[in-house]
């Protein structure tokens, strides 16, 4: 059998923001060495796959040394001698050693780094690049960067309602240049805050001014992408993470001091697309109010209405939200379900149900650049990477400009297809 795992090795790492993360080192019999590391979120849905921890002092309780074990003492002896190209079986494998519904036992993030090294390695051994492994002849289509240049939110210093202010660079003819155009903009904001306000908090990248109210964070996007010389190529969008604003005992929503019903909420996003070029907007509601998203959905047909904590990447979820037309996009996250079989299998049921797809990395990640080649492999419209002034958002950014440079010609832009 060709490429069979001979060792596979977990050991605890520090994430971009210094957070412990399971790193998996496999190697094969033939001698293919890979090695792969998961990503953890700040803000999660209560539907995602289960993350081990240690608990006690050390890093807080967030060490991950339980998890590293679940994989060199239970996972490792059950896939030696298995072929890394048997990705699907390995990953069922695994979801039956663990035995529980959200993978619990053994972790997500201990499952989810041995599935992400088996697919390296798969790519290895089948001689291709990963994004062509994952995606066959149809991965050629680079994904719209978003990025979250303010943010807002129960994690942000700033007095902002919602999480992400996202710029979104559907406007150019490449990757590359759509880059470019981020880093600019990115940077003459900070001048533009640093001006108007003095010292502005970092938040992960992200800018967190003083400010509360939501309109005038979107003129201040908008100020930096008219003096970059970019206007009307940069649109905007929003990660609410409305789940944090929602009163459930009352079914209300807060926002900007006023307690909204979700009819109320709804008026407002669709002023708030009337007055801005606002096209994407991300958990709008609570992850279980699906009603209200299929609402929003119906009156902002040709926006995207994106289910983060709604969908959680999950094939169940996303079969609710198509059935109640809640929701037309998916935003992709790998570890909220926690095995690349599973991830890739939510993307293409939500492509083939007439859904877009969007990848996303999450607040605690690493300088691994799977997702980039996932992105590509699935044709995903967009990638939301964060501000480019980390390691590991930087990681996937250079890893795409590389995927459009060894594609040539045959790369296709999502923003240019529009």
């Amino acid at each position: 059998m060709k490429s069979v795992i001979e060792l596979i090795r977990a050991r605890e790492i520090l994430s971009g923001p210094g957070r412990p993360t399971v790193e998996v080192e496999l190697t094969t019999a033939d001698g293919i060495r890979v090695e792969a590391s998961v990503p953890s979120g700040t803000s999660k849905g209560k539907y995602e796959a289960w993350e081990v921890y240690d608990g006690g002092k050390r890093f807080r309780g967030l060490g991950v040394k339980k998890a590293a074990e679940n994989v060199n003492l239970e996972i490792a002896p059950k896939l030696i001698g298995e072929s890394v190209l048997a990705q699907r079986k390995i990953d069922d494998i695994m979801i039956e050693l663990d035995g529980t519904k959200n993978k619990q036992r053994l972790g997500g993030n201990a499952i989810l780094a041995v599935s992400l090294a088996v697919a390296k390695a798969g790519a290895q051994a089948a001689g291709l690049p990963l994004y062509r492994y994952l995606g066959g002849l149809g991965g050629v289509r680079l994904p719209v960067p978003l990025a979250t240049v303010i943010s807002g939110g129960k994690h942000s210093p700033s007095s902002l309602d919602f999480e992400d202010f996202l710029l979104i660079f559907d406007g150019f003819t490449c990757f590359a240049e759509a880059l470019e155009a981020l880093v600019e903009i990115r940077y003459l904001l900070e001048k533009n805050l640093q001006k108007k306000f003095g010292l502005v908090a970092d938040d992960g990248g992200a800018l967190a001014p003083p400010i509360n109210d939501n309109t005038q964070a979107f003129d201040l996007m908008l100020e930096a992408v008219e003096q970059a010389g970019y206007g009307g190529k940069v649109a905007l969008g929003l990660d609410v993470a409305a789940s944090d604003l929602y009163l459930e005992d009352r079914g209300l929503y807060k926002i900007s001091g006023r307690e909204m019903e979700p009819a109320e909420l709804i008026d407002y996003y669709i002023s708030l697309a009337k007055q801005y070029p606002l096209v994407f907007i991300e958990d709008p509601f609570d992850q279980d109010d699906f009603e209200s998203f299929a609402k929003l959905t119906a009156a902002l047909p040709d926006r995207k209405i994106v289910g983060d904590d709604l969908f959680v990447t999950n094939p169940v979820r996303i079969r609710m939200g198509i059935e109640q037309k809640a929701g037309n996009t998916l935003l992709l996250k790998v570890n909220q379900i926690g095995t690349v079989s599973e991830a890739y299998d939510a993307g293409i049921l939500a492509l083939q149900n007439g859904l877009a797809v969007t990848v996303s990395l999450r607040s605690s990640d690493t300088n691994d650049s799977f997702i980039a080649d996932l992105a590509v492999g699935l044709g995903a419209e967009e990638i939301k990477l964060g501000s480019p002034v980390r390691g590991e958002r930087n990681a996937k950014y250079n890893r795409l400009l590389k995927i459009e440079e060894e594609l040539g010609e045959s790369a296709k832009f999502a923003g240019s297809l529009r």
